[in-house]
This record gives structure tokens, C-alpha cells and sequence, in this order.
């Protein structure tokens, strides 16, 4: 079903008029590696969010929508619709006037070719449901299995953190030929998955801990295609149900290959190129669907800001990237960063700031801003610290919703975007999203409207996020939060270094909208 226009996209020549005009008297009285001010930015943002319509991302999101009908159903890495979507933002980047850059790398790809089957043969025959008693972990290997299982060093009695299956010596006496069952914990999934191969296991089961929070079934990664075996991730129950003595019958139909895939990167003309503001957001989507929202909405929306700043002359120079592979472990953000500080890590530190997009257009949306200052997520689990200046850049957004009378609330630096590499290298970071998985409050449908009770996106990671599946009403809130963003620090840094007093909040509650994990509990069976 095709979206409602919101409003008519203004004359694109209005704005370049006004903010070139107010940049050149801005680059004038600036020296070449001076971090100046611009004389007007509350103005010039007004007229670059003008400029930048709900009905211009819209159009972004229906032409990757297009791809994905064309392609299977999907704009993942390694796949024809991903380097479809490729394709698009380069010629959109080129034709506003850009020389977009492709990087390449190659990644360890990964799809379920169809339902798998686990069941329990003996004692008691039992058949599990795929994606609500189990999934297959990421990489799983193919495989047709019937075999007992063989528990391995498992905690059942008094459940805790489990180093089940993370050393050589835990298969000491393992039948080859069994299926193993190991416990979450510790140590990695492919390190469990490697060490149960090694001792001839036939097909691996990870259940649950058992602990708090850990008990239900859930999907992991193997990191790697390290499994030459199949592999799946269940509850912590119906791993007890087969531990002393069942057989199990296990089925996978799986592709696991390296291929390779692409970063696009575009670079402002003008600007000190000293001072790097870098924007980004994931280009791919899941195997599972076309990714409409996670994340054609956070690829869009950066798109049609990048078009409307292609002739603005700038005091900082302005980097846009749009990530690959960033569902299989920001994998291409990890390899740019990574890139740059093996081989050019002076350029790393001429990045003095990145803001992160990734959906922005939830259906049962709420306007949440990265926990920069670590507030209302402290560090610790689910919880990264923002580096200096992150705390600025949440007050920004906070205050920009704030001047548009909309509500604010925070999400933490989980660690599951493209924002990771960066502060890990002790980059300042913050952005905006609008929920995945998780659950809207009473408190927030109240700030937020929508309903409580329900996922921000119920078809989070699955085929129906489609172009049907985005509020457009999220989509201009933050497509205008995004463009005021990037025109501030591409004119202006001096606020990343002014102290911020107090904690920094937003106007909602801290709800997170969800860990936007890929190691993530299944509904309960």
C-alpha cells in the first residue's frame, strides 16, 4: 500500500541560497584549521529541515522496498538486493553532485534455507516449534541427525553462570556420534560449537542458564561459519528435559559461505578536513525480509539528508556511510574502523564525532536518544560508557525535541549498532532510534501516543517489515532531529566540549526500546 504524502517537497534552491550564503561568511572568519561558529545555525536549521521531507525519505524507502520485491523478498549482505541497494544510494549520491567511495570486505554470510526440525525421539517423543522452543544458531551447519544426547558439564541443580563446552577437557569420555548439550555462559557459542566437533559430536544443542533474565529459548551466533555440524539455541527447561538420557532428532537446512559486500562512504566538498562529522546508518537488511524500517528508515532518512547538504559549504567536513553486513555483528563499521587504524590512524582521529541512525521509523514508535552520559543506563551489562562528549551530543537531540515540544527518552549504548567500533576507540557517539523488539510502557504511550503492551516493531527482523510497516510521523520527527544534527557539528563543534551540568534526560522515561540484539530470548514455549 502506498504512504500518504505528508507535505510537497519544498525548492530545493531556496535553502542552498540561504545556508551557502550564511557558510561562506562563516568559512571567512575562520582560520583553515579553526573549529568555528556559524553565525546563524537555529536558521540554517530551519531551513535544512525544510528542505528535507517526510515525502523525500519516503520515496528512499519505496525504492528499496522495489528492490527487495525484485530480489527474494531481501536487501541483506550477500545477497543480489543488497548490492541492489548499493547500487541505488551510489547513483543518488553521484547525481546530487557526490563521489561516493565503495569500500569492499569480504564477511561470513548466513541463511536458513528452510524450517528446521528438533524433536525428541525417546523418552517421551516431543516435536519443538522453530522460532518458539528453539533457533538455529547463526552459522549452524546443514545436517539430518537422530542420536542420543550427550549432556556436557551442565549446571541443572543450582543454576549460575555455566562454563559448559569452553574447554577440550569438558568432552573428556563424549561419545562421537552423540548430539551435545552445553550450556549458555562464559565463553563464546562457536568456541562450544568447535570444541564439540573436535570431540566427534554429531549436532550441537545450547540451552539456556537458568538464571534471571536466561531461561527461555533463544538465537545465538556462531560468529564465524565454524560449524560443520547443526546447531541450535533452546530453553533452559527443555534442555533438562533432555539430559539424562534422550534421543533427539535434529534437521538444518542452512548456507554458510564467505561473500563479499560493501560499505558506501560520501564526503562533503567542503570543510576542514581536520575535523571530521561522520554520519552513518545500516544499509542491509535480515535474510528474513526487506528491512524497511530496520534499517531502509535510517539509510533514507541519512540519504535525503545528505542531498540536501550536496552544495552547502560547511566549516567541518562531513562523512556519510552506509554500513553492510551490519546484521551478521557490525561488520561493516568494524572493518572501515578498523581499516583506518591499521593502516591511516591519523585519519581515525580526525573524526572527532559519529551519529548513529538505525530505525527511525518504528510503527509503535517512541523518540529515544543514546544514553551518552550513561544517566539512565549506567555501565554495566547492555550498557557501554559514552565517551566524552557523548553526553553533549544526547543533550542536542534532547534539546531539539525539546525546542519542537516533543517528548525525548533514552536508550542505552547496547552495543548492537554501528556506534560500537566507534567508541570503543573512545569516539563520541549518540544518535537515534525509535525501538525494536521491546515493550511500549503505559508511561510512554502516554508521551509517545501509540499503544502500550505491544513491540515498537512487531515485525522486527521478520519478513512483514515492509514499507507498510513505518510511522510517518516518526520518520519527520527524526529525519528534521537528524538534519539539524549534522548541520550543527558540521558547522560547530565547541558544544562537544562545553560541560553539561546535571544529569542529561529527556522528557519520556529511560525504556531502551529494546536491545536490537542478535542473541536474543524466542517467545516462551
Amino acid at each position: 500500500m502506498k504512504h500518504t504524502r505528508l507535505r510537497s517537497r519544498p525548492t530545493r534552491a531556496v535553502f542552498l541560497a540561504f545556508v551557502s550564503s550564511a557558510a561562506v561568511a562563516t568559512a571567512t572568519l575562520a582560520s583553515p584549521t579553526a573549529v568555528g561558529a556559524a553565525p546563524d545555525s537555529a536558521a540554517d536549521s530551519a531551513s535544512l529541515r525544510e528542505a528535507v521531507t517526510t515525502a523525500g525519505v519516503m520515496d528512499h524507502m519505496e525504492a528499496f522496498q522495489d528492490i527487495a520485491d525484485a530480489h527474494a523478498g531481501t536487501r541483506a549482505s550477500g545477497t543480489p538486493g543488497y548490492a541492489a541497494s548499493r547500487d541505488y544510494v551510489v547513483g543518488k549520491l553521484r547525481a546530487a553532485g557526490y563521489q561516493p567511495v565503495v569500500q569492499q570486505f569480504d564477511f561470513p554470510f548466513y541463511r536458513q534455507l528452510a524450517t528446521a526440525t528438533f524433536e525428541q525421539v525417546s523418552p517421551t517423543p516431543t516435536a519443538y516449534q522453530d522460532g518458539t522452543d528453539f533457533g538455529l544458531m547463526t552459522y549452524s551447519a546443514s545436517g539430518n541427525v537422530t542420536a542420543p544426547v550427550q549432556a556436557v558439564d551442565l549446571a541443572l541443580s543450582s543454576p549460575a553462570t555455566s562454563t559448559s563446552g569452553c574447554e577440550e577437557s569438558d568432552f573428556n569420555g563424549f561419545t562421537r556420534g552423540n548430539i551435545a548439550l552445553v550450556q549458555r555462559g562464559t565463553c563464546t557459542f562457536g568456541v562450544k560449537q568447535v570444541n564439540a566437533q573436535h570431540a566427534g559430536a554429531s549436532a550441537v544443542i545450547v540451552m539456556n542458564q537458568g538464571t534471571a533474565g536466561r531461561t527461555g529459548p533463544f538465537v545465538g551466533t556462531l560468529g564465524a561459519p565454524v560449524a560443520t555440524v547443526p546447531s541450535l539455541g533452546t530453553s533452559f527447561t527443555i534442555g533438562q528435559a533432555l539430559a539424562s538420557g534422550a534421543t533427539a532428532h535434529i534437521v538444518a537446512s542452512t548456507e554458510s559461505e564467505i561473500r563479499p559486500t560493501w560499505n558506501v562512504h560520501a564526503d562533503s566538498q567542503a570543510g576542514d578536513r581536520e575535523h571530521l562529522v561522520h554520519a552513518g546508518a545500516h544499509l542491509d537488511s535480515v535474510v528474513a525480509g526487506p528491512g524497511i524500517n530496520d534499517n531502509g528508515s535510517g539509510s533514507a532518512a541519512l540519504l535525503e539528508v545528505a542531498e540536501q547538504m550536496a552544495n552547502v559549504r560547511t566549516t567541518n567536513r562531513v562523512r556519510y556511510s552506509w554500513w553492510g553486513a551490519e546484521e551478521l555483528g557490525l561488520l561493516g563499521s568494524r572493518h572501515y574502523v578498523n581499516d583506518l587504524e591499521a593502516n591511516q590512524p591519523s585519519k581515525l582521529r580526525k573524526t572527532k564525532l559519529y551519529l548513529n541512525f538505525d530505525m527511525v521509523g518504528s510503527p509503535n514508535y517512541a523518540l529515544f536518544v543514546y544514553d551518552g552520559d550513561n544517566s539512565a543506563f549506567p555501565v554495566g551489562p547492555g550498557a557501554a560508557e559514552g565517551p566524552e562528549g557523548s553526553g553533549q551530543i544526547e543533550k542536542l537531540f534532547h534539546d531539539y525535541f525539546e525546542s519542537q515540544g516533543m517528548p525525548s527518552a533514552e536508550t542505552p549504548f547496547s552495543g548492537r549498532s554501528d556506534y560500537g567500533p566507534f567508541i570503543e576507540r573512545g569516539i563520541p557517539a549518540g544518535g537515534l532510534f525509535t525501538g525494536a523488539e521491546g515493550v511500549k510502557t503505559a508511561s510512554q504511550a502516554e508521551l509517545f501516543g501509540g499503544t502500550a503492551g505491544v513491540a515498537y516493531d512487531s515485525c522486527y527482523h521478520i519478513a512483514c517489515d515492509t514499507i507498510g510497516n513505518v510511522n510517518e510521523d516518526a520518520i519527520d520527527a527524526n529525519s528534521d532531529a537528524i538534519a539539524h544534527a549534522v548541520l550543527t557539528y558540521a558547522q560547530d563543534l565547541s558544544s562537544l566540549m562545553q560541560p553539561v551540568s546535571g544529569a542529561v534526560h529527556g522528557d519520556g522515561t529511560p525504556g531502551g526500546g529494546g536491545l536490537h540484539d542478535d542473541d536474543h530470548e524466542l517467545p516462551s514455549s
